[in-house]
């Protein structure tokens, strides 16, 4: 477990802001799965979900860069929420999957050219005696715009993405497990990335267009 616990560029949960970050989550709260509950819901709802923000530059998979930023996607807000539980002593790696998302936006469909999301991440965390899911990713407002219940985390059960919307469309579909890993695994992140959409390679080292799926969804 101890190499679950590890500070790292990635899970740097001694920079300051991710400890400043963690103190102000979790005030005077001792109980690990209480902690754990409340970062996850401060990871998810503080960070706006943003797959427009994909970089490949290292630094933009770290903890201290999503807190920065204040908006990211699914791999970096997970590595967040992993970062906050090791300060608290919580065990956590990041889990990586592929997933179809049956009710993304036109804009970014047209942009991803597939509705296959690759290398999506979560937090594997370690409460009560077993490894639990967690899945930071979608803020509640966004939810709200895509006519999502936000996914609640109990510390007990997997929080993992509703199959289905509020109105019984389908949602996500969990295509293929990558496993887990103690540390984010951003050489095999950025191949996998790169194959699944050559189209995009050129813009991921070009500057970043002033979109996100906030704006796609209020277009629609």
């Amino acid at each position: 477990m101890s190499h679950y616990l590890e500070s790292t560029p990635y899970f740097d949960f001694e920079s300051k802001a991710v400890t400043d970050y963690g103190k102000r989550l979790v005030g005077s709260e001792t109980d690990p799965t209480k902690i754990a509950v409340r970062l996850y819901l401060g990871v998810r709802d503080n960070i706006k979900y943003n797959a427009y923000t994909f970089d490949v530059k290292p630094e933009s998979f770290s903890a201290s860069y999503c807190l920065q930023q204040g908006e990211s996607y699914c791999v970096p807000k997970a590595v967040l929420l992993g970062a906050l539980c090791r300060l608290y002593k919580i065990p956590a790696r990041i889990g990586l999957a592929d997933v179809r998302n049956h009710l993304a936006s036109p804009q970014f469909l047209e942009y991803l050219q597939s509705d296959v999301f690759v290398m999506h991440g979560y937090t594997d965390m370690f409460l009560e005696g077993q490894w639990v899911k967690a899945t930071p990713a979608f803020d509640s407002g966004l939810c709200k715009l895509m006519n999502l219940q936000p996914l609640e985390f109990n510390g007990k059960e997997d929080s993992i993405f509703h199959e289905f919307d509020n109105s019984g469309d389908r949602h996500m579909e969990y295509l293929k497990e990558h496993g887990h890993f103690e540390d984010v695994p951003r050489e095999l992140i950025l191949r996998s990335i790169a194959e699944a959409y050559p189209h995009l390679v050129e813009s991921f080292t070009s500057a970043k267009p002033k979109r996100s799926l906030y704006l796609d969804m209020q277009e629609q």
